[in-house]
C-alpha cells in the first residue's frame, strides 16, 4: 500500500485540530508542540507550525476556470464528496469555487469545490463521476 506525505504549515494548532479533525472528521496521529499528524482521508497530512505558504498569481486554469495555486486536498467517492461539500456549506465554509461540475459529459467529469482552512491555505475536494478515470486523458 502506497499513501501520500504532505507537510504544511499552520499558525495555530489548536485551530488545526478543530478544522481537521472536528469538521474534516480527519482522525488525529502523533503530535508534538510544534506540529501534527491527521489521517487525511488514508494520506497523512501532517501540519506544522510556521509561516503560511502564500498563493501566488497565477492564470493557471482548469477546464476554463482559474484554480488557487498552491492548494491541495483529496479525491473522495461521489457520495462522500456530495457529503462532504454540505457540511461545509452548513459550517459556513466559505467557497473558493463552488461546488461544481468539470469535464461535463467528457472522460474524467468531476465534481470539484475550493476552499481554504482557517489558515488561508486552499484545499480542493473532488470525486469523478467513474473512478477509474482518474488519470485519463
Amino acid at each position: 500500500m502506497s499513501i501520500f506525505h504532505l507537510a504544511y504549515t499552520v499558525t495555530d494548532l489548536d485551530s488545526a485540530r478543530n478544522f481537521y479533525g472536528e469538521l474534516l472528521g480527519c482522525e488525529e496521529g502523533r503530535s508534538t508542540e510544534t506540529w501534527v499528524d491527521f489521517d487525511f482521508f488514508g494520506n497523512q497530512l501532517s501540519l506544522h507550525i510556521g509561516e503560511v505558504v502564500k498563493r501566488s498569481k497565477t492564470t493557471s486554469k482548469v477546464d476554463d476556470v482559474s484554480v488557487p495555486m498552491p492548494h491541495f486536498g483529496c479525491v473522495l467517492d461521489w457520495q462522500s464528496f456530495h457529503d462532504i461539500a454540505e457540511k461545509l456549506k452548513s459550517a459556513g465554509v466559505q467557497f473558493i469555487i463552488e461546488s461544481t461540475i468539470r469535464f461535463e459529459g467528457k472522460s474524467g467529469e468531476q465534481a470539484t469545490i475550493f476552499f481554504e482552512d482557517p489558515f488561508q491555505n486552499a484545499l480542493e475536494f473532488k470525486a469523478y463521476q467513474n473512478p477509474l478515470e482518474v488519470f485519463s486523458k
